[in-house]
Formats: structure tokens, C-alpha cells, sequence
């Protein structure tokens, strides 16, 4: 600080002062201890301040001067963080999107909570997996976002995290010259004490050396979740397999956040694209394809969704559609590019398939799927390329890590940067609290708890909910949700718009669903077929009439239908006033939260 500087206190800096004392009212000895100036120089910075009218001075007989700010009201408004190190927590108040943003690239949100109409506050945690999946190259540049947001440095909490950062780097898998596949530790202790001691016997085929163990190949996916769960992450630097050649040339311009993604997952050959919707994760996986130049095999939730691959992979890149095949239950095609089911991928009866085909690629859409039961035979795969792709890794299971195990370590990118870029229009959330119908209401209070929260779900004072919602927004392209069948035929008979559901015939959703592209409709009453994935890019306009429980998941992919480059995205998520359906609504948007999107709250009489 210079001289000129010194008597140049800033309102903010006397507000930072404040908070840090712990007191509402500080004496120059304190704002020259916090601010690094002298005494005199702090008294005279206090001075003027008091001059200006911002700040008031007070004579006492315990000190001859205090002083505190003449509005509370702003120092009220601002956000504070209390940093817990012990606990490694963070309690965030009022934060704002960029604080939000940031902290969500390092720690864990564990709950919002109401302080008040309209505000919120956060508790973080940072845990080792937070750590290990940071998306920084270097740990000094994860120490320098931790510093960015937090209110002071906190030495033992960087030094936690920096023990965390070099865990992630203790296990390395690489590739012996000789073509086998080697497990290495860092020191000698944590090969003979950890994977020795952890791994089962067919893991581990021989010693090599004190730090280097030959590894069985087919139990390489088993060998990363045991030592994850054992606190070390391990790095995979194998020479992945090519998989028979295919060259394939990307006709579409990437976008350079794009470019960003293909460059970091030719480096680390495996990955996962966690990124928003709308932000083009699809174009991204197709031009990691285009440079692997090998056959590639496409892992997808649904039917639907494979139809989407083959038509974008046949829009942007030179293949012939001869070369791009779909197989599940509608159709049997094996094709250099080859696009499945996970559940027919882990079919007994179509395992040989898959496995006999020498694959330079996997890609697996959606990879929040991955890690069930149902579905993770398809990751034994390990041998080659692998990229996920999902807007939200969250599992209400808290199984998420296996996600970054068996595929690779995220790759994503801020999505404030590409809210602020505008390359994704950044949606308008807001939670409506919707008083009860009468009827419902007396039945809800006969019901037992679990008929409790479907007839708070289906409260038929959504409908009108609905309805007004969109007479304020009558131009927008509209998506209803709903989890409940009844509760969607309501709607459809009420507004007169088409409902889609698992129960309409593949070809009649197929044909709604483009009328609604090409803007031959104007809304779309949905079920949960329509969380994942599906190509709604029309979309101005989500209204959540019931949801999932309290899953985060759900919630980010069907606000997601409204995340595009272009346009508005607005979300309301109605909840029936006074019942776990508030709080379940409030759960559904803490991803959200969490990623920095602002998610208001409004009572409707």
C-alpha cells in the first residue's frame, strides 16, 4: 500500500473490518491492525469517512474514539463467509453467483437454508473427492480460486488440501515397454500398506519392484475403485487401444471452450464432460471421436436418444449412413460407429457383440446412469477410450464418484463462464408455493406419510398454477413436467395440450416431439422421458408440476431444456404450500444453486 493509498479506506474494506472484529463497532487501533496501515493514517481514513456521512464517530470513556457504519442495512446485504477448518465447512450467506461459481469447482454443497424471504444460506463441504476431481492442472491455481473466495487465507485448511491434491497422484497405471500393464506407487510404503494389503489376489499378478506391481488388465476398473475407496484416486496413464481405424472429419466449428474439451481428453485419453446443457457437450464428443479415429461405440440412456446421436453424427461429420448404426430392442445394426442401449449393452445375450469388436472409442451419454447396478457391466470396458458426458454428476445415492472411477476425471468447464460468455442462456429460477385444493387438502390429512406425498405432488391447484403461468408468458415454447400419470392427463383435458408419456407409442412421440421442434406446437405436456437428453432445443419455458423427490439430477435436466445459446429460460418448480414437497423442490434446485444460477422462492395466495 502507498502512502497515497493509505487514508483511502473504502466502505467495503471498513465492512470486511467489521465483520472480522466480530463487533458492530471498531476503533482505528482495529482497522490499522486488519487493513495493514498505521494508526494514524487509519484514524485519518476513519475521519473522512465520517466527514462524508458514511460513517459515525462516537466518543467514549473506554476509548476516545469508535466508529461503525451509518447504514446496517448494506452491511446486512452483503455476503459473509465463515470458513470452519476443523470441520473443513463453509457457511455462506447471501453469496453471490460468482462466490457460488467458484466454491462449487472445489467443495460439496450440503444444504440451503431459508434466512429469510427471498435469501439464502449455504453450508459447503470440502471432502478428498472435491479435491480429486478440481478442475486445475496445477494445485497452486485451485490455492489461488480458494484464496479468491474466501475472506482470509487459512493455512491449515490449504495444507489439507494440498495432502488431498498429492493423494491424487500417488498410483499411477501405466503401460510397460514390453506391452503389460503396471501399477506404481510413489513410495514404497503405500504399494506394501495400501494396494498390496487392499487388493484382492487376482488384482495384482507378480511384484516388480518395491514401488511396481504387474496388474491383471481385466481388473484394472476393480483396482481404481478399491483404491479410491481407500483414499487414493489413480492416475490411468495406460497406452489406451486405437481400435480398428476409421477416419472421420468433423464438418462443424468448434466453439473455442469446445476445442478446450477435445484437447484436455486427448491428453488424459478418458473423461468426463460435466458441463450445462445447451452448451454443445454432444459436438464436443463428436469431435473427440473425429480425432481417436477408431470405431466407436455409444452408450445411451434410450431409443430416442440413439436416434439423436445418428442424426448428429450423420449433420456434422462426413460418415455415410452406412457407417452409423443403432442397436437395441427397434433395430440390429452394428456399424464402425454403433449406438446402444445400457441396457442392451448389458445383456448376456449381447455382451459378445460388443466385445468381440475392437473399439478405439467409448462414449457413454448421460454417464450419471453408469454407475448402477443394471449398468455398469459396460464399464469393465478399460481398455479403451472412454468419455462421459452429463450436465450433472450427482447421484442421490452418493455414488457419483464412481462416475469419475471408471471413466476418467471430469473435464468440464465453469458454467459461469459460458453463462457470462453467452454461449448458454442462463435460466430465471423460481420456486411457487401453491396453496391446496380443498378436496386434496382433506384428503392429504387422512392419508398415511407415503399418500401423503403424491397427493401433495398432484395437488389439482397446480392446474391452475400452470394455466396462469402461461398466460403471463404466452409466447413462450412451452415443457410441463410431471411425474405422475393422472396428474398429466389432468393437465391435458384442462390446458388441451398433448400429453407424452412411456405409454405413447414410439412413433406418435416421435412425431409430438418434432411438431414441437419445428414450432408446429407450442407446449408439451412430459413425463420423465423427457429428463434426459432429449433434443427440446425450442424451449423457453419449463413449469415442474411435480418431480422426483428432492433429486438434484432431475432437477438440473429439466431446467436444462431451456438452457440454450439463444433466447429466455425461465423455470418455475411448483410445490404444494406447507408439505416435504417444499423441501423436495428446494433439494431439486440445489445443483443449480450450486453452479451459481440464482433460484428464488414465492408464496402464491
Amino acid at each position: 500500500m502507498t502512502d497515497d493509498d493509505a487514508t483511502d479506506l473504502s466502505l467495503d474494506e471498513l465492512y470486511d473490518t467489521v465483520e472480522a472484529a466480530g463487533s458492530p463497532v471498531v476503533t482505528a487501533t482495529t482497522v490499522a491492525r486488519e487493513t495493514g496501515r498505521s494508526q494514524a493514517t487509519a484514524t485519518e481514513a476513519l475521519d473522512e469517512l465520517a466527514a462524508d456521512g458514511d460513517v459515525a464517530r462516537v466518543e467514549t470513556d473506554a476509548d476516545p474514539v469508535v466508529y461503525y457504519p451509518q447504514s446496517w442495512g448494506d452491511l446486512a446485504d452483503r455476503e459473509r463467509l465463515v470458513v470452519f477448518p476443523d470441520r473443513r465447512e463453509i457457511v455462506a450467506d447471501r453469496p453471490t453467483q460468482y462466490t457460488r461459481a467458484s466454491l462449487a469447482q472445489f467443495a460439496h454443497l450440503v444444504d440451503s437454508t431459508r434466512t429469510e424471504p427471498g435469501t439464502r444460506g449455504y453450508l459447503y463441504e470440502i471432502r478428498p473427492e472435491d479435491v480429486w476431481a478440481a478442475p486445475f492442472d496445477e494445485l497452486d491455481a485451485l490455492l489461488d480460486r480458494v484464496r479468491s473466495v474466501l475472506p482470509r487465507q487459512v493455512p491449515d485448511l490449504e495444507s489439507w488440501i494440498g495432502e488431498q491434491w498429492k493423494r491424487a497422484n500417488q498410483f499411477v497405471l501405466d503401460t510397460h515397454e514390453d506391452g503389460y500393464v503396471v501399477l506404481r506407487a510413489d513410495r514404497e510404503e503405500l504399494m506394501g500398506n495400501v494396494a498390496r494389503q487392499k487388493l484382492a489376489d487376482d488384482h495384482l499378478r507378480a511384484a516388480i519392484s518395491d514401488t511396481e506391481s504387474w496388474v491383471n488388465e481385466a481388473a484394472v476398473g476393480a483396482i481404481k475403485r478399491t483404491l479410491y475407496d481407500a483414499g487414493y484416486p489413480v492416475r490411468d496413464d495406460r497406452n489406451l487401444e486405437s481400435g480398428e481405424p476409421l477416419t472421420v472429419e468433423l464438418e462443424t466449428e468448434l466453439r473455442d471452450y469446445q476445442r478446450e474439451w477435445v484437447d484436455r481428453f486427448l491428453e488424459r485419453q478418458s473423461g468426463v464432460l460435466t458441463a450445462p446443457p445447451g452448451s454443445g457437450k454432444t459436438i464436443a464428443a463428436i469431435g473427440v471421436l473425429s480425432e481417436v479415429g477408431g470405431e466407436t461405440l455409444i452408450l445411451v440412456p434410450s431409443r430416442e436418444l440413439a436416434g439423436q446421436w445418428h442424426d448428429e453424427l450423420l449433420a456434422h461429420t462426413d460418415l455415410d449412413d452406412d457407417q452409423v448404426g443403432e442397436y437395441h430392442g427397434g433395430r440390429k445394426e452394428e456399424r464402425p460407429v454403433t449406438i446402444t442401449t445400457y441396457q442392451t449393452a448389458g445383456m448376456d445375450r449381447h455382451r459378445s457383440l460388443f466385445d468381440s469388436r475392437e473399439w478405439g472409442l467409448l462414449i457413454f451419454d448421460e454417464c450419471h446412469r453408469l454407475p448402477s447396478d443394471v449398468f455398469r457391466r459396460t464399464a469393465d470396458l478399460q481398455s479403451r477410450h472412454r468419455l462421459g458426458t452429463t450436465a450433472s454428476a450427482v447421484r442421490e445415492d452418493d455414488r457419483e464418484e464412481e462416475i469419475f472411477t471408471l471413466i476418467g476425471p471430469p473435464l468440464g468447464t465453469d458454467w459461469g463462464a459460458l453463462f457470462d460468455a453467452g454461449h448458454v442462456v442462463e435460466p430465471e429460477v423460481e420456486i411457487r408455493y401453491v396453496p391446496w385444493d380443498e378436496t386434496a387438502e382433506t384428503e392429504f390429512a387422512a392419508a398415511d406419510r407415503r399418500e401423503q406425498r403424491q397427493i401433495a405432488a398432484t395437488n389439482p391447484a397446480k392446474v391452475g398454477a400452470v394455466r396462469r403461468l402461461r398466460e403471463a408468458h404466452p409466447d413462450a415454447r412451452t415443457l410441463v413436467f410431471v411425474d405422475y400419470l393422472d396428474q398429466g392427463r389432468d393437465l391435458e383435458a384442462s390446458l388441451g395440450v398433448p400429453f407424452v408419456s412411456g405409454e405413447t407409442r414410439h412413433r406418435e412421440r416421435e412425431r409430438l416431439f418434432e411438431q414441437f421442434r419445428q414450432g408446429e406446437l407450442e407446449a408439451l405436456i412430459v413425463s420423465r422421458i423427457a429428463d434426459e437428453g432429449l433434443d427440446l432445443p425450442n424451449a423457453e419455458l419449463a413449469i415442474v408440476a411435480s418431480g422426483l423427490g428432492g433429486s438434484r439430477r432431475q432437477g438440473t435436466q429439466r431446467a436444462g431444456r431451456t438452457m440454450r445459446p439463444s433466447g429466455s429460460a425461465l423455470v418455475y418448480v411448483l410445490a404444494t404450500r406447507g408439505t416435504t414437497e417444499e423441501e423436495f423442490a428446494r433439494r431439486r434446485m440445489q445443483h443449480l444453486s450450486e453452479k451459481g444460477i440464482r433460484v428464488r422462492e414465492r408464496t402464491v395466495e
